[in-house]
């Protein structure tokens, strides 16, 4: 049951319609928020574990939106076996909203450790580790000819900050199936992670998942966002160029081998960037770096930190209704966000619709 742009909405999970409240506690404060979600840390009474409930509106902007989250119950099942996915244990439906009870990953978002200094960041030996955890549960999913379409660090959880756990790849609102008849073309995704393809309105392909990855890479081993520019139009500019930063200055005491590993994914061309398999077998992921005198990076980017954050938002797809527009949408998050992404330059606006319509968008870049 798949409509023509890869949603899927025959899913397997039993909707429960009794009252939420009657099985589950809500604790402590939200976990996120954003114009169509809520998450909610809550405990389960029976059993006393700890879930993270996520309330989606049903009706987003005078619009029908049940199919989309349906799709996402659908991905989600579908990834049932796969051990870098966020797990999902029910699902309770209201006259308003669908209620997703994902496990609870205790370490928050790999975006703080993105955005440390010295020993809370991560070590290349770190990056090393979760790389190919990400990839290992991207290639499941790309197997079974589902794409994410919003990987970023965001959107990349950890089972446990310290130790450092394993990954859990969480919010596919915008995730898509694909199949080889059917071509895919929306304008989805977050500004600074989309490939250029998205851009263009190409279809989609496992490829387009490939480039955030690279771009992801980038910024656990850098803090650096690469693509980011001044404004809308730059930052367009910049990935539809592929106007990249691979100075030793932005890599320093980072191995030749991860900056090659980089490069095989932010190409252009989507059929010529690795896949997710090719990049489980990159000589980056199968050696031990050399590491630097100080082994945790951004060590010198202190400077180009922001100041922490006091929120973090959850944003949800809108209905693909009229011209498509690119989505923000946010992760399910278990702490604030602790700094902000830079390049040097001025940070990315989100506080207006992230990307303009599909023609805006061709005329920028013209």
């Amino acid at each position: 049951a798949m409509s023509k742009n890869g949603i899927v909405t025959k899913i397997n999970s039993r909707i429960r319609t009794e009252p939420f409240g009657a099985y589950y506690e809500l604790v402590g404060r939200e976990l996120g928020r954003g114009k169509f979600a809520v998450v909610k840390k809550c405990v389960e009474k029976a059993t006393g574990k700890q879930y993270a409930a996520k309330f989606l509106r049903k009706r987003r902007k005078g619009t029908d939106c049940r199919m989309d989250v349906l799709n996402e119950i659908a991905v989600l099942e579908l990834a049932k076996a796969n051990p870098y996915v966020v797990d999902l244990h029910e699902v309770y439906e209201t006259s308003t909203e669908l209620i997703l009870v994902l496990e609870c990953a205790a370490g928050g978002e790999i975006f703080n450790q993105c955005v440390a200094d010295n020993d809370e960041a991560f070590t290349e030996k770190d990056v090393i580790r979760l790389a190919k955890q990400i990839l290992t549960g991207v290639a499941f999913l790309h197997r079974n000819n589902v794409v994410h379409l919003d990987l970023k660090p965001q959107n990349i959880l950890l089972t446990s900050a310290s130790p450092l756990g394993d990954i859990r790849i969480v919010d596919f609102g915008l995730s898509r199936r694909m199949d080889k008849i059917t071509e895919v073309r929306e304008i989805l995704g977050t500004p600074e992670y989309v490939a250029p393809e998205i851009l263009s309105y190409e279809p989609i392909s496992t490829a387009t998942d490939m480039w955030s990855i690279g771009v992801l890479i980038y910024v656990m081993l850098t803090g650096e966002s690469p693509f980011l520019g001044d404004d809308k139009q730059k930052t367009f500019l910049n990935i539809s160029q592929v106007n990249i930063d691979y100075s030793q200055d932005t890599f320093e005491g980072i191995s030749s081998q991860a900056v090659d590993f980089i490069k095989s994914l932010l190409v252009k061309n989507p059929r010529k960037r690795a896949t997710a398999e090719e990049g489980l077998n990159h000589p980056w992921l199968n050696s031990h770096p050399h590491q630097h005198p100080n082994p945790h990076l951004h060590s010198v980017k202190a400077s180009s930190l922001d100041e922490p954050e006091t929120s973090q938002s959850e944003s949800e797809p809108e209905s693909p209704a009229g011209s498509p527009e690119l989505d923000l949408i946010g992760s399910y998050l278990l702490y604030p966000a602790q700094g902000e992404l830079k390049t040097g330059r001025p940070a990315f606006s989100f506080s207006e619709p992230p990307f303009a319509t599909r023609p805006e968008i061709q005329q920028e870049l013209m």
